[in-house]
């Protein structure tokens, strides 16, 4: 495979309002490769099952414990995947809250001279906490933490990862946490 880079958009699907980050990763990263760059650059802290979806095939974890027939994602490049400008795939993070994702291919190209990758590009919103409920119970967390008078506000505010903003982002932060593979700080 030529040494090529894919530009991605990942956007949180139903998330109001938007969660999103554009991102530059190499094409040859198999799909089991790409799972923690995104994780890392959307702020999930990782460990849950997760799956990729090309139209009607599925790339995922194999796991014998949940038994599906999924394909490899460690057999197969993002290059592969996704060949061309304007396709993209949904990629669903931790099965439990049913965080689906939509992640665009935006652009194709050569690497930049003296780039190192992954890099975060450009991003919104912080990413929500981890097992919130999805996306209601995100929306949810998001009101009462918004609302002091909300019979939930203080219990949420304690529950929630210390110092959270839904509306702060740092691009490098997210391009740190997707080159070393980890999640972003206070996550864990």
């Amino acid at each position: 495979m030529t040494r090529t880079v894919h530009q991605l958009k990942v956007t949180l699907r139903q998330a109001k309002p938007p969660v999103w980050r554009r991102i530059v990763v190499e094409s040859y990263l198999t799909l089991g490769e790409l799972a923690p760059v995104l994780e890392a650059a959307m702020g999930w802290r990782g460990g849950h099952l997760h799956v990729f979806e090309v139209g009607s095939t599925r790339y995922g974890m194999l796991d014998p414990d949940w038994g599906m027939d999924d394909l490899d994602e460690n057999r197969f490049r993002l290059g592969d995947v996704l060949p061309k400008v304007g396709v993209k795939m949904r990629w669903e993070y931790d099965f439990g809250d049913n965080w689906e994702h939509d992640v665009l291919v935006e652009a194709i190209s050569m690497p930049e001279r003296g780039v190192e990758y992954p890099v975060c590009l450009a991003g919104r919103r912080a990413c929500p906490p981890e097992d919130c409920g999805g996306p209601w119970g995100y929306g949810d967390l998001l009101e009462a933490l918004a609302d002091p008078n909300h019979a939930e506000h203080e219990e949420l505010r304690k529950w929630a990862p210390l110092n959270f903003d839904p509306a702060v982002f740092d691009v490098d932060e997210a391009t740190e946490a997707m080159r070393s593979r980890r999640p972003l700080e206070g996550w864990v």
